[in-house]
Parts: structure tokens; sequence; C-alpha cells
């Protein structure tokens, strides 16, 4: 029973077409998968990933059109980040972003790594981070097709943040029950805060990362369009997700069972701060269901929803997105 890595991160959204649009056209990440929220299927489920979708790259959001404002905070998982390949990969981002308007931050170190600050148009709080030093977990292979050069593209998730009022218990949980260690801790952002831990995981690197903040200052945070859902780690398959539900359950931990999103296993529950942990299978995988050469162009359905697919196509607003 290991963790492998982050899996992926789920995060919110009011508007699937501007998110799109930025998700693929700025960001230049594929669009693998345009399915529903299966637990509300009145709503779109978007995946972005590397070419097809290997798990690792895939940063995912359901579209919620009533979201309010996100009031950050305390509880959450703060930050999402993105790898690319090296350091000039980097310049050519902050470059871009100032040419497409993107709100950013310039290029400074964080854990010995060079990093670039940024946030989408709904407020997504994200970090690009160079892969020039990883010796971890490897990362994706950006699509070939993508309006970002391939040498310069996203290549998957990097490390996500948790800002929590008391560390303690969220340690406990990492290092006790999911077998992350300790890997070191870097400057705070904001002064006279503590400093954020690095727990690693598996082969460890930027694919296999959590960072800590411990905030004293923060309120508990609302959330609401761009912000994160839940993040997701990695295990092998099925026979080892059950060996994990066991385990949580053993330690008295309430959790979700197991959940077949098709194109995964899940086991989900929270953290003692209230944040949502998901374990997620590496496969099938997103080509179970479309040819890879024309993945996320139709609204894709689990078959447990297929003999509702009239229904819930009716429900949502036309979303494009058949490349040429």
């Amino acid at each position: 029973m290991e963790i492998k890595g982050l899996h992926h991160v789920s995060s919110i959204t009011a508007n699937a077409k501007n998110n799109y649009h930025f998700y693929t056209q700025v960001l230049g990440m594929r669009l693998v998968k345009k399915s529903v929220n299966q637990d509300d299927t009145s709503m779109y489920h978007l995946f972005y990933a590397d070419e097809i979708g290997n798990p690792g790259t895939d940063f995912t959001f359901f579209e919620i059109p009533r979201a309010g404002n996100t009031y950050q905070g305390n509880n959450s998982i703060s930050f999402t980040s993105l790898r690319v390949p090296d350091d000039n990969a980097l310049e050519f981002w902050e470059n871009r972003f100032g040419e497409y308007d993107v709100k950013h931050e310039t290029i400074k170190e964080e854990f010995g790594r060079l990093v670039l600050h940024f946030q989408d148009p709904e407020g997504q709080r994200l970090v690009l981070v160079s892969d020039q030093t990883n010796q971890g977990v490897a990362g994706g292979t950006p699509w070939d097709k993508s309006p970002v050069p391939r040498g310069k593209g996203i290549i998957g998730l990097g490390p996500s943040r948790l800002t929590v009022p008391d560390p303690e218990p969220t340690v406990k949980v990492l290092t006790e029950v999911l077998g992350f260690n300790y890997a070191g801790k870097y400057p705070a952002f904001v002064d006279g805060q503590p400093e954020i831990q690095v727990f690693s995981i598996g082969e460890g690197g930027t694919g296999a990362e959590v960072h800590l903040e411990h905030r004293t200052d923060l309120p508990k945070e609302k959330p609401g369009r761009g912000s994160v859902h839940h993040v997701a780690f990695r295990v092998d398959d099925n026979d080892q997700l059950s060996a994990w539900k066991d385990k949580i359950k053993k330690q008295r931990i309430p959790n979700s069972g197991l959940v077949d999103r098709y194109y995964f296993k899940s086991l989900y529950f929270r953290e003692p701060n209230g944040i949502l942990f998901e374990l997620a299978t590496d496969g099938p995988g997103f080509a179970t269901d479309e040819d890879v050469e024309h993945l996320g162009e139709s609204v894709a359905l689990p078959p447990f929803f297929e003999d509702k697919r009239a229904e819930i196509e009716a429900k949502l607003e036309s979303l494009d997105t058949k490349t040429n």
C-alpha cells in the first residue's frame, strides 16, 4: 500500500465556456473529458490534463453557475501548482501572462525551485513550478495540438498547498495514516506566520508533495468560484483502494466507501481541518469510452447514466469543444 503522488485536483467554476477558453487557449492544457458531475448531472465536469490525461496531470472543474465569490481563508486547499519543464519555461509563461492580461507575480524561489504565482479569471490561486531540478515523479507529455509550444507546456500537477489553523491533526493524517514523510520547510508568505511545511510521498518531487501552511490570522474560507473542492492522491488499482478503505475504517475516519467514477475508482474522506481528500486509482483512464484523438469533444457519460443521456444533455448549456 503506497500512495504514488497527486492524482487530480477538482475546483469550482461559475462559467464552463470561459473556463474552457482559459485552460485550453491560454494555459494550453487539453480537455480530455467533457462529462457531468455524477452527484448532480445538471452541471458540467471538465477535465484538463496532458495529451491523454495521465494520472497526476489532471485539473478538473465542476461548473456551478450560481457559485458566489470565494472568501479566502483557513481550512482550505489554497494553492494548486502546475508543473512546467524547466526554468526557461517560466520566462516564457511570464511573457505570455503579460500578453494575455493574466494576473501574475514575478518569478521567485520557493523550496529550492523557481515558481510563478498567477490567477485564472475567477481568482483561482495557481502556481507554475519549474521541474528543472525534479528527480521524483515524472511529468506527463503536453498535447501536440496545444497553442503552447510543447517544450514550454504544462506537464502535470505540482504540490497542493493546504492552509489550516491547527496543523498537528493534519500532519498526523498525512504521516501516520497516508504515509507522507516530512521533507522540509520554507518561509511563510506573510510576516509573522509559521514556516510552510513540506510533506512528500512515493518517489517524491514536484508531483508528490503537499505543502502545509499554518495561519493564525485567517477566518475559515468561504468557498465559491475559484476555490478548490478536493485533492486526490494516486493508488495503483482496485485492490489497493480496497485495502486503503479498510485502513481508513480501522482509523475510525468517516469515509465514502468505494465510489465508481468509471474512469477511476475513488474513496473520499475529510482530514481533521475539514479538507476533502480523495484516493483514486490510476485506471482505467479517459480513453475507456472515447478514441484518444477525440477526447473531450462530446459529452461523455458513464454507462450507468447512458439511459438518461437525452435528459442530461437537455439541461446542459451548449459547449463547443471540438478541435480543428
